[in-house]
């Protein structure tokens, strides 16, 4: 069996996001009995006090665990691994960013932004509408 972790080596989010890991696991001649996933080597507590982590796994001829968490800071950035208990585990690293506006986001490389570039291009036209508003409001020249 081979396991995938999409977006692998690193994962780049802004604070405040819901991170969505996404462990494959193909080639297995049957479904893994069990997924686990830990944080910075220790297993994940879904009935944490911090609240908002869930995962779920669709078992077939490919498996797939969502570890889905919610509002995410920068103390959930780190080393994330899904272990199947029938292959091999897979890594990724998870960076949590206080980045902040979309305008910010485009210092990053286009491939480590936390959206995708459709969703984020409404956000910058409405972001400059804005600023030049802002700017005719105020008199200043843009």
């Amino acid at each position: 069996p081979i396991t995938t972790i999409v977006g692998v080596p690193d994962l780049y989010i802004n604070t405040g996001s819901t991170v969505n890991l996404t462990c494959i696991v193909r080639n297995s001649p049957e479904p893994p009995s069990t997924i686990f996933w830990t944080h910075n080597n220790q297993e994940i507590n879904y009935d944490s006090p911090r609240g908002g982590v869930s995962v779920i796994t669709e078992k077939g001829e490919m498996t797939t665990s969502y570890l889905l968490i919610q509002r995410a800071r920068t103390t959930d950035s780190g080393k994330y691994v899904c272990s199947p208990s029938n292959a091999d585990p897979s890594t990724i690293n998870v960076h949590i960013l206080n980045v902040g506006s979309p305008l910010k986001r485009l210092a990053l490389p286009p491939s480590q932004w936390s959206l995708p570039l459709s969703l984020m291009v409404p956000s910058i036209a409405s972001t400059a509408f804005f600023l030049k508003i802002h700017a005719w409001t105020n008199n200043c020249r843009w």
